[in-house]
């Protein structure tokens, strides 16, 4: 991850990589093969025992609280969102909560908070974090072929987090105060884009420790694997997608396997695993169940920004005339994107028509249409439809933001505010609300609520420093109300108590 500052030593780097390597999936993850098919009947502390695996909430319990383990995702979480590779884009990122809060609400977990976001890197990846974070990469994305594949990876990953894994695994090696394991836990995300950081650290550490690790670890990618199965079965998606994705990647680490890291080679994905998931596949009702448009939405919108403009649009162009699509709808959807990019609006108009014309209404296309008024200058139409969008689909967040975004556009803060504040007290974490809330009280003159505003953008963009200024400036703001200080100055002590922790982990 470029841009972290988390001095970590080699120590450090080695003991998270045993300790948390296999929270990652795909080309640097380690996948151990699977033992025999359990029944699925089996309740969780029989299951946990069958494996031979603690059962939750003992010893996981006693290692990293849940509390404790939401803290050390948030930590993390802020420097993530300093990296200018996190997709921040609403559409892209409702798109993958709704498919991984689906399968979370169907867990034995429901209850716990989980957020999902997309990181733009081309590998087929995706990786479970400390309190519910789950990050995807925009390669796995693009290179799912059903949705039940992508839900096979978000499934995999939510039962690492349900099942605890990361707690059990700590507390399988040492116990760790909580802004060490946040620092190592940010190493170990960084040493996605340094392999030979880590394979250096691994092939340093002693052989026994590293063999007592990977077996509790292959344990949990085992069960990791069959409860995702479940989820994804209860969650009405097609389970035949885990097994699919599984082959698809084997076949590709087949091909690649003289370039693997060594990390990887000693542990390869193996046919038991791809057997077991099959099996049980097998012994399953088939019903078939078609990918959602939004699947097919997102993955030509996240294309459509992979190359410049221009290569984007002959991208799209190429696909239509050779027929190499998934859907015609979303390869049209996709060429008015590039269109778009390209300063066209008239030809994105033209594209979004004909998309338009194969896959009937969807408030993804209407929120381009929008974006193509205002590109041609008309921001009033632009608002006007958005407003109706919001009428006709409900206020999906996605929508509030557009709409909030047309109603700057024009000038009209007062109402862009009243959308806003309803969206933020929804999605609390969602940091470019705060920046466009901040935007629109300082167009009013509102200094206390700007700065409120802006320190909240800072805190969930990652800038502590920058938001306890920010913070402190509302203070001393002359137009606060008394509800708004005290907001205030309950949020700069929260912030100021992290700041001094995050610092401290950094010294040490």
């Amino acid at each position: 991850m470029r841009g972290y500052h988390f001095a970590m030593s080699d120590r450090r780097l080695r003991i998270l990589c045993l300790a948390l390597g296999l929270m990652v999936f795909g080309p640097l993850a380690p996948c151990g093969p699977f033992e025999p098919y359990l029944p699925t009947g089996l309740g969780g502390g029989e299951r946990a025992r069958a494996q031979g695996l603690p059962e939750l909430g003992e010893a996981a319990q006693a290692a990293l609280s849940p509390q404790l383990e939401r803290k050390v995702g948030e930590s993390i979480m802020r420097e993530y969102r300093r990296d200018p590779d996190f997709i921040d884009d609403p559409e892209v990122s409702a798109y993958v909560n709704l498919v991984g809060r689906r399968l979370a609400s169907v867990s034995a977990d429901a209850g716990r908070e989980f957020e999902f976001f997309v990181v733009r890197e081309p590998t087929i990846n995706a990786f479970a974090m400390p309190g519910g974070f789950i990050g995807v990469h925009s390669g796995l994305l693009l290179a799912s072929q059903s949705e039940g594949e992508l839900a096979g990876v978000l499934a995999h990953e939510v039962s690492h987090v349900t099942q605890r894994h990361i707690a059990r695994q700590i507390d399988q090696g040492q116990k760790m105060q909580w802004a060490a394991i946040a620092g190592m836990v940010a190493g170990i995300l960084a040493a996605r884009s340094n392999p030979q950081a880590a394979q250096a650290a691994i092939m340093t550490a002693q052989a026994g420790a590293i063999q007592s690790q990977l077996n509790y670890s292959r344990d949990f990618e085992r069960e990791a694997d069959r409860v995702g199965f479940t989820l994804m079965a209860a969650a009405g998606f097609d389970p035949a997608g885990m097994p699919a994705f599984f082959d698809r990647l084997q076949r590709a680490y087949r091909l690649s396997e003289s370039n693997a890291p060594a990390y990887l080679r000693t542990h390869p994905l193996t046919g038991e695993r791809l057997s077991d998931m099959q099996a049980r596949v097998a012994a399953t009702e088939y019903r078939q169940r078609p990918d959602s448009i939004e699947f097919q939405l997102v993955r030509a919108r996240l294309r459509s920004e992979v190359d410049l403009p221009a290569e984007a649009v002959a991208l799209f162009q190429r696909q239509l005339g050779e027929g190499r699509y998934m859907t015609v709808a979303s390869a049209r959807y996709g060429l008015a994107l590039a269109y778009l990019r390209a300063d066209d609006p008239k030809a994105a108009a033209t594209a979004l028509g004909l998309a338009r014309q194969e896959a009937g209404p969807h408030p993804m296309f209407d929120t381009l249409e929008a974006r193509i008024d205002a590109a041609r200058g008309n921001r009033a139409g632009a608002s006007e439809r958005l407003a109706q969008t919001l009428r006709t689909w409900g206020r999906r967040d996605y929508l509030i933001h557009e709409y909030a975004a047309a109603l700057q556009a024009e000038g009209r803060h007062r109402e862009a505010i009243v959308e806003l504040d309803a969206l933020v007290r929804l999605r609390p974490r969602e940091a470019a609300a705060f920046g466009m809330l901040a935007r629109s009280h300082a167009a009013l003159g509102h200094l206390a609520w700007q700065h409120r505003a802006q320190g909240e953008f800072y805190a969930l963009s990652g800038s502590l420093s920058d938001a306890i200024q920010q913070l402190q400036f509302a203070q001393r703001a002359n137009d606060g109300d008394f509800y708004l200080m005290s907001e205030v100055d309950t949020r700069l002590r929260e912030l100021r108590s992290l700041d001094a922790e995050e610092r401290a982990a950094r010294r040490n």
